[in-house]
């Protein structure tokens, strides 16, 4: 029979939390769905979520590093409809099935962190060689050096074992 690890014995878990935190609460659910209510930012009206200084802040990150988020060209918006309806879900199923130690996250967690990689790469090309190329790709790479590196660390914490979470 197995049995759960504890979580305070998967201490690499605590990075998976917050990174999932973080991607739940702030990434997916305020900053994408900014550019989900508001098409046009040079022409729009402050939605009811997410709060006025979020849209700002976004926008400010725009008009400094970021001119694809504020282009907000079609491809954009598919990959922001992605993770507005699956990666979301998934970080809040993550956090359950990382702090209670179930195992069936580990398929979901290695498809996600494909597509998150996938992603990420493609919007960073356009971000650094596109028509919307950022003026500081230092920064930008920085920003989102995150969303490169946790799909790998997720796929290699969830490849090494069937088990990620439960020992014999």
């Amino acid at each position: 029979m197995r049995t759960v690890i504890p979580l305070k014995e998967r201490k690499q878990d605590y990075l998976f939390l917050a990174f999932f935190f973080v991607n739940l609460f702030f990434i997916t659910y305020i900053i994408d769905i900014e550019q989900i209510v508001i098409k046009d930012t040079s022409n729009f009206n402050y939605p009811i979520w997410p709060p006025a200084f979020f849209v700002d802040l976004i926008h400010w990150w725009g008009k400094t590093f970021d001119p694809a988020l504020l282009a907000r060209p079609p491809w954009w918006q598919a990959t922001i409809w992605l993770d507005a309806v699956f990666f979301g879900p998934f970080y809040a199923f993550a956090i359950y099935a990382f702090i209670k130690g179930k195992d069936w996250i580990r398929l979901p967690a290695i498809i996600q962190s494909a597509v998150l990689f996938t992603n990420v790469f493609i919007i960073l090309s356009e971000e650094l060689y596109g028509p919307y190329a950022t003026p500081e790709p230092g920064m930008v790479l920085l920003a989102n050096a995150a969303w490169l590196i946790f799909p790998f660390l997720m796929f290699w914490r969830m490849w090494k074992s069937p088990y990620p979470f439960t020992r014999e």
